[in-house]
C-alpha cells in the first residue's frame, strides 16, 4: 500500500516511517511535487487535519493523510494548542519555549499533554485516529533530541524530558505514535 503523509516536516515524516516500517510506502509532500502552502484554518486539530488531507486528495487524486499535532497545557487554559507551531507568532520553538517557559513562571500547576489528530482519506472518505500523552511542563529546557517542544516536555512515569529520550522510545509512546498505531491497525483491518 502506498499513501502520501501530507507534510513536507522532515522530522515527522522520518518519525512516522520509523514507526509504520515497511509495510506502507510513504511519500512526503516534497516527493509528489507538493510545495502549496496548505491552509490550517481551523480552530481544532481535527479540522486542520482535515484541511490538509482534503487539500492532497483533491488536488492529487491519492489516498493520503495528514496531522495535527500540538501542546495543552491546563495552566494556559490548553494553549499554544492548535497554535503550538506558531505559539510566540513566529514559527521559531526557541521563542515558543521560552514564551511557555515565561507564562508558567512561578506556577506549580505544571501538567500538559501532546496530542495528535490524524486525518485519512482513504477511497475518499475520511477516518479520524487520535493520540496523547500526558506530561508535564519543566521548568528549563533539557536534551537535544528531537523536535519542537520535546525539550520541556516530560511525559508521566519518566524523569527526562522527550529531548533526552531515545528517538525509538519516544516513537514507542508518543502522541503522534498512539494516532500512527490506531492508523495503522485500521488500515491492517
Amino acid at each position: 500500500m502506498e499513501l502520501v503523509f501530507a507534510s513536507s516536516n522532515e522530522h515527522k515524516v522520518n518519525e512516522i516511517r520509523a514507526i509504520i516500517g515497511s509495510a506502507i510506502i510513504l511519500k512526503s509532500l516534497n516527493d509528489i511535487a507538493c510545495f502549496d502552502d496548505i491552509p490550517e484554518t481551523g480552530s481544532t486539530f481535527e479540522e486542520n487535519a482535515g484541511q490538509k488531507s482534503r487539500y492532497i486528495f483533491d488536488r492529487y487524486h491519492c489516498d493520503c493523510f495528514a496531522d495535527d499535532s500540538g501542546l495543552e497545557i491546563d495552566a494556559l487554559n490548553g494553549e499554544p494548542g492548535v497554535y503550538s507551531a506558531r505559539y510566540s507568532g513566529s514559527r521559531d520553538f526557541e521563542q515558543n519555549m521560552q514564551l511557555v517557559l515565561d507564562r508558567l513562571e512561578g506556577q506549580n500547576h505544571r501538567t500538559a499533554r501532546f496530542r495528535t489528530v490524524i486525518s485519512l482519506i482513504l477511497n475518499g472518505k475520511e477516518h479520524l485516529f487520535e493520540g496523547s500523552i500526558e506530561g508535564k511542563i519543566t521548568l528549563q529546557r533539557s536534551g537535544s533530541k528531537g523536535f519542537g517542544y520535546d525539550p520541556i516536555f516530560q511525559p508521566d512515569g519518566y524523569e527526562i524530558s522527550f529531548a533526552e529520550m531515545d528517538p525509538a522510545e519516544k516513537n514507542r509512546i508518543s502522541h503522534r505514535a498512539i494516532a500512527v498505531e490506531k492508523l495503522i491497525s485500521f488500515l491492517n483491518q
